[in-house]
């Protein structure tokens, strides 16, 4: 089968979805092919930072510009995507005086508003700071849901024309007469993907231009055309803890290192993060001491992390590149700024441009700037207006925020439904009745999973992304099942049964850096829930073979752990014998 479009647009993270959004606004015909979920890559694998630019105001001038100005745009048409925490750079004894200073001077440079606060109002702003903090820098910082954000833009390109192809990979770079003419993909529905066409389906599609905003992975879809895109991936770890220990994004005040930044994200809070050069963005070592770094360095700043839960960590690859002659060794010298790459121009080779390195925060400009470059190869002449337009669910937000009450939405259950939701909220909620919690962790209720699985079918992982169901402080213990059983209306049993196991092996995957004190009694209570009650492990049919409860007792040895799931050796033998030491007793007294 062969489709004929203006553009493909190769990669459905942050960047892609805002391209795909921007072309089809502009009258387009544009398809997003992604491999997995939209936010498969690097885009779902981050701490939800919107930056103020405070991060880059001492080393990137410009980035740190460009910050601020999309961190004001987001707020605006994002609403329903952002939460306005506010963020400090705090100073401890040891952190030098100079560079709190040249931080200072280098916001008020940018035009990043800026307060400078001393440890006693940091402390009575955020109580669980530690005592030694001296004082701290006030930005605007932020928290974004990077979910939400890439469904809202993909939702606004398919109203406006784009077809929106998840769990289609590119194959091949199709070229003809020299010039790149589309992309061969492999659609893989997979269990419990809503079928759109039998798995291993092969299509070609064809356009008169290709955009590749695959990131980390754009070095692979450029030698597939044979092409040199040299991205230096470098992984970052990200841990979850169970609660807010803080309301504001907290970042240590002092130049480039690991571990040096807590961000408040729905009901958690999200540790970041290490910076270490990998040679593959789909295979490197998940290890134990940087799971352990993140909460011994930002206990000295946040002294509640050494006896919190932690829920889970997950690692994430930068697409960070490097301009030719700009060589070195750290990655953490590399610049965060975005390139174009020309592959006609560098390359002779027509037909195709890749966008490399950039942030999340700056993703819209990201893309308005490729657009610009399409529209301009393909002598289209049409204006961006993705800085003024809201996106789908955040019309009517700035009215939501202001008149919850209206809404009825007094509950601390409705005023998170409306976050999620925002100008959809009475809508998606008045359409079920009764209306149910189904993830109490979340405060997801039933209207809410039947709205996501209407827009991604029986993919339950789709479902999560949308909603948060499962996401929470139980890891889907207590509501995996209950979200399943919404499929049961319209999916036979077998489907169903998929669904679920998928989802909980999902949720399974990031525990595994996780099991000691308190979290890994809250691992073998889900396990023994869904293994033992349920017999989901024991199941005569055979239908459960995906998920992997034997990882409960991988014993000694899981190198030769043939489900190659994401723990390595050592933290095998780590959950055996009980992890680290770290707040002993059951599972959390509200569970």
């Amino acid at each position: 089968m062969s489709e004929q479009a203006d553009v493909i647009v190769v990669g459905g993270g942050s960047t892609g979805c805002g391209v795909v959004r921007d072309l089809a606004r502009r009258g387009l015909d544009t398809v997003l092919v992604e491999k997995g979920n939209l936010t498969h890559g690097t885009t779902g694998r981050m701490h939800g930072l919107l930056h103020s630019g405070g991060r880059y105001a001492v080393s990137d001038r410009k980035s740190a510009r460009e910050c601020i100005e999309e961190n004001l745009i987001l707020r605006d048409i994002a609403g329903h995507c952002v939460e306005e925490t506010g963020g400090m750079f705090v100073k401890r004894p040891e952190d030098s005086e100079e560079y709190f200073q040249e931080k200072l001077e280098g916001c008020r440079a940018c035009d990043i508003p800026v307060e400078v606060i001393d440890g006693e109002e940091a402390r009575r702003r955020e109580p669980y700071l530690a005592r030694d903090v001296e004082k701290a820098l006030v930005v605007p910082d932020g928290a974004v849901d990077p979910f939400r954000l890439c469904v809202a833009n993909a939702a606004d390109a398919r109203e406006h024309g784009a077809r929106i192809e998840t769990h289609a990979e590119v194959t091949d770079v199709l070229i003809e007469d020299g010039q790149v003419v589309g992309v061969e993909v492999e659609h893989d529905t997979g269990p419990g993907k809503r079928v759109h066409r039998e798995p291993g389906t092969t299509e070609e599609i064809r356009a008169r231009y290709v955009v590749n905003a695959t990131g980390a992975w754009a070095g692979q879809l450029g030698e597939m055309a044979g092409v040199d895109v040299e991205v230096r991936p470098s992984k970052g770890v990200m841990t979850v803890m169970n609660v807010r220990q803080v309301d504001t994004v907290i970042n240590r005040c002092r130049p480039k290192g690991d571990a040096d930044i807590v961000v408040p994200h729905e009901t958690a809070c999200i540790l970041g993060t290490t910076d270490e050069e990998v040679e593959d963005p789909e295979d490197y070592p998940e290890e134990e001491w940087e799971v352990d770094l993140m909460i011994e360095t930002l206990a000295e700043l946040v002294p509640a992390l050494k006896d919190a839960r932690t829920l889970r960590s997950f690692w994430g690859v930068r697409p960070l590149y490097e301009p030719p002659g700009t060589g070195t060794d750290d990655p953490t010298d590399i610049t965060r700024d975005y390139f174009l790459l020309d592959h006609d121009e560098r390359d002779d080779l027509p037909g195709m441009t890749s966008i490399v390195g950039g942030k999340l925060t700056t993703y819209r400009m990201m893309a308005e700037s490729i657009s610009d470059h399409v529209c301009e190869k393909l002598d289209h002449e049409a204006e961006c207006d993705t800085a003024d337009v809201p996106l789908p669910g955040s019309e009517d937000f700035s009215v939501l925020r202001e008149y919850m009450d209206e809404f009825g939405l007094r509950s601390p259950v409705g005023r998170r439904s409306a976050q999620r939701l925002g100008s959809k909220t009475d809508d998606v909620l008045k359409s079920v009745s009764p209306n149910p919690v189904v993830c109490e962790c979340e405060g997801v209720t039933r209207a809410e999973v039947r709205h996501a699985i209407g827009e991604a079918g029986s993919d339950l992982n789709a479902v999560r992304l949308r909603t948060r169901a499962s996401m929470g402080n139980c890891q889907g213990g207590f509501c995996t099942h209950r979200i399943a059983a919404e499929l049961t209306q319209e999916y036979p049993e077998p489907v169903v049964r998929d669904a679920e196991d998928e989802l909980y092996q999902e949720r399974w995957k990031g525990q595994r850096h996780a099991l000691w004190g308190r979290q890994l009694s809250q691992a073998m209570l889900n396990h023994l829930l869904h293994a033992t009650t349920m017999n989901r492990d024991g199941d005569p049919a055979g239908l459960n073979a995906s998920v992997d409860f034997a990882a409960f007792d991988a014993g000694p040895d899981t190198a030769d752990d043939p489900t190659g799931g994401d723990a390595g050796a050592d933290s095998g033998t780590a959950a055996a014998d009980g992890g680290r030491p770290r707040a002993e007793g059951g599972v959390d007294g509200d569970r």
